[in-house]
């Protein structure tokens, strides 16, 4: 019943998202906004809303473990093996705005995330704090948005007369909010009695099955625009998601509840810091010549087996736990600065091909 449960709330969720997206995408295309900023904005924090709807219902039922951990593992997942699966069908090319502002913006959120958790929970000021810098993030993206309106929208005023009718945009946009709740409760009711029964921590369910089951819109929607050759969106609504998810849904989630989001040690010492890694990984990967290749893709997914390995070895009190983790600390990622290191160096050469 529990397994019927989560199966039942990944689909609401897939379903709730897919129709949020498309209300919100043609009510602000209908409204004359930007392509790029619908989907900077509507379409990434669009595919967030899941995880929005997961961790706010965690948060309220003092499930503080599955909240942060939905958060922390979509943020490892968006990268990892969204990217990394993106890359793989397609090199994917990175715009100056996601290297130059963006990306930074996701590392410095990280950072900000992790040292707001460093005394053990993120408190309700700490969490409107980071729901402002949502607002402030949504507002410098209209205004860049609405600087590239002109350009942008020279024939869009020929196509906006036949939707001017908002009604069907905020009836798939009701209908998608409400699938997101009723989905959102049977994924954390279902994860959670299995969670108990196994004896797994909630963090656990919440950085693995919770975090991957609402990160599929993200995977959906990235997927489909690399196989459509639209590369820029399927880094963007990864990029915008992360940062969502961080000033967003931890910020919001925080604020709502009445003790914080607590943060349990293993977060703090581990799964925070990795998410930190990841984030920051980008940036070098991303400047490599203005694209995520191939193999930078099969180096993200490797690295998502390992942290996965990890947490498989921890959820089971593995005694190769600690050699595991040190291998991961002392080999593995010394060796991807090398390689994101040499990247750099490889990008500075004129390239022999165009793939």
């Amino acid at each position: 019943m529990n397994i019927l449960l989560i199966l039942l709330g990944l689909a609401l969720l897939t379903a709730g998202g897919e129709l949020l997206i498309r209300g919100a995408s043609r009510l602000a295309a209908a409204a004359g906004i930007p392509p790029l900023l619908i989907g900077l904005t509507v379409v990434a924090f669009g595919t967030s809303a899941p995880e929005l709807a997961v961790s706010i219902k965690a948060a309220l039922s003092g499930q503080a473990d599955l909240a942060l951990g939905n958060v922390v593992g979509s943020n490892t997942f968006n990268v990892l093996l969204i990217l990394g699966l993106s890359a793989l069908i397609l090199p994917l090319a990175v715009s100056v705005q996601l290297i130059r502002l963006d990306v930074p913006i996701m590392i410095a959120v990280s950072a900000l995330a992790w040292i707001l958790a460093a005394n053990g929970v993120v408190s309700r000021i700490e969490g409107g704090l980071l729901a402002a810098g949502l607002v402030a993030y949504t507002a410098l993206q209209i205004r860049l948005g609405l600087k590239q309106q002109p350009p942008a929208t020279t024939g869009a005023s020929d196509t906006t007369p036949p939707k001017t009718n908002p009604w069907p945009s905020l009836l798939c946009i009701a209908l998608g909010l409400t699938l997101l709740v009723f989905g959102s409760r049977a994924l954390v009711d279902g994860a959670t009695a299995i969670a108990r029964s196994f004896g797994v921590s909630e963090l656990m369910i919440g950085l693995t099955i919770v975090s991957a089951g609402t990160s599929l819109p993200e995977v959906a929607t990235s997927i489909i625009a690399a196989t459509r050759g639209q590369r820029d969106i399927a880094v963007g609504n990864v990029v915008g998601s992360n940062i969502f998810n961080i000033l967003g849904v931890l910020g919001i989630s925080a604020a709502l509840s009445p003790q914080g989001i607590a943060v349990a040690p293993a977060a703090l010492s581990f799964d925070i810091p990795i998410m930190l890694a990841v984030a920051f990984a980008c940036l070098p990967i991303f400047i490599t010549a203005g694209r995520i290749d191939r193999w930078e893709g099969a180096l993200f997914l490797s690295f998502y087996a390992a942290y996965l390995a990890s947490l498989i070895l921890a959820a089971t009190t593995h005694p190769g736990l600690n050699g595991f983790t040190s291998a991961m600390a002392g080999f593995v990622i010394p060796l991807a600065t090398l390689t994101l290191g040499l990247s750099l160096i490889y990008s500075r050469t004129p390239p022999a091909h165009d793939r």
